[in-house]
């Protein structure tokens, strides 16, 4: 089932406009509680947030920077990549909608359909068949006509393991810098100091000379580009 059927399946014969304003009040609540869900499934969001959580780790800040400094980079980021699709989106769906050209139903699919465009380019081809193989769906002709609840999960864990194959490449040079300051300390007899109360200065002055920062996002970007 897809997710236009389920709306059609919700909206009934008279559709959302004829329902009671409390209902419709009602509706809009539960479906803006949805909004944090869609955007971590549907979008880059995860990918960002997860690499951007390996940097932190990989430098060995702790809580530097916080958690909401984490997320608020993590969210324009977010919305500087899926840019592109959501302009598609506004000049296929929302524009077209609110110009009264076309109905709530169809702007809904329009909009789907591009936001499951981007969904594809960066969903692996062996995530797609697992979850079709286990959704028990008949052979799709095409991967445009995969259900949108199956592309979701497989979206998710190519995105999962995009993420974790860039937080280990993020984690090697600063790995070797552990590596290095640990046998610094081995050779000069000081084997009680915890090598990782020495080696974070060092890590923080690698991340800034190398503008790390700067390398992350550019890395995050371009890992959409080709897609």
């Amino acid at each position: 089932m897809d997710l236009v059927d389920l709306f059609n399946r919700a909206a009934g014969a008279e559709g959302f406009r004829g329902l009671s304003q409390p209902v419709q009040i009602a509706l809009l609540l539960g479906a803006f509680s949805f909004l944090p869900a869609l955007l971590m499934t549907t979008t880059c969001y995860t990918r960002v947030i997860i690499v951007l959580a390996f940097v932190r780790q990989g430098v060995g800040t702790q809580q530097v920077p916080p958690n909401m400094v984490l997320h608020g980079l993590a969210l324009f980021l977010t919305l500087f990549i899926m840019k592109p699709t959501l302009d598609e989106m506004g000049d296929r769906a929302i524009n077209p909608y609110l110009n009264q050209q076309i109905d709530g139903t169809e702007a809904i699919k329009r909009g789907a359909e591009s936001l499951q465009r981007f969904m594809l380019r960066q969903t692996r081809k062996n995530d797609l068949a697992l979850f079709v193989s286990m959704s028990g769906q008949p052979s799709i002709e095409s991967p445009e006509k995969t259900p949108f609840l199956v592309l979701v999960p497989a979206f998710i864990i190519s995105e999962l393991k995009t993420a974790f194959i860039m937080g280990f490449c993020i984690y090697l040079p600063f790995l070797m810098v552990d590596l290095v300051i640990s046998s610094l300390l081995t050779s000069m007899g000081m084997v009680m100091m915890p090598p990782a109360l020495i080696s974070a200065p060092f890590k923080i002055l690698l991340f800034v000379l190398a503008d790390g920062w700067h390398l992350v996002s550019r890395s995050l970007s371009m890992s959409y580009a080709g897609g």
